[in-house]
């Protein structure tokens, strides 16, 4: 299907220089004189490369047509995530090239979202925020909660985050997966 480049949002996948990228970020611009511009970074799903690119508004684009399911997420090992369809019952694996620093959030036999095109898995949704627990971190000392410090906390992924003074080990935790940062307890 095609779009006008000034169309592009992000998450959306495009077909560029030949294979199939997903937008990690769409910016709109439009200078002075001249046509408006739709500023991106794309991310190549084969090798988990980032670019930017810069495509003019009105420049035709291939959007690929994606299906999103929900999936278990079963395990990982040293490159892939391994991820079941529930209904199917098909196992499916995504390079953790492609996923990014998501993965060291996900947690197994959480659901989570997988974009499908034609029966191959292309990402993963990410999620807005993962609930995890602590597992190890320093305790608390009186008096020190007051100033907005902060300690690192190392979660049931075994990713390390930096959390409050005031949160301790046993806490779950919420955290936004894109960005690694601390949101909340759970």
């Amino acid at each position: 299907m095609k779009t006008n480049a000034g169309n592009l949002k992000k998450g959306e996948f495009v077909y560029h220089q030949g294979e199939i990228w997903q937008i990690q970020k769409a910016e709109f611009y439009s200078p002075g004189k001249g046509s408006a511009l739709m500023k991106t970074r794309l991310k190549n799903l084969h090798s988990g490369k980032n670019i930017d690119y810069t495509f003019k508004s009105n420049e035709p684009v291939e959007l690929v047509e994606v299906e999103s399911v929900e999936m278990q997420f079963l395990y990982k090992d040293e490159s892939n995530l391994y991820f079941m369809d529930e209904k199917s019952y098909n196992q499916y694996s995504l390079p953790i090239s492609v996923v990014g620093d998501t993965s060291f959030y996900l947690k197994e036999g959480d659901k989570y979202y997988v974009y499908l095109q034609n029966e191959k898995p292309l990402n993963i949704k990410p999620p807005l925020s993962v609930k995890l627990k602590i597992i190890e971190t320093e305790e608390a000392i009186k008096g020190d909660t007051v100033t907005g410090a902060k300690k690192p906390a190392k979660l049931e992924t075994g990713v390390v985050v930096m959390v409050p003074l005031f949160v301790k080990k046993g806490d779950i935790i919420s955290v936004n997966p894109e960005t690694g940062e601390y949101t909340g307890r759970a």
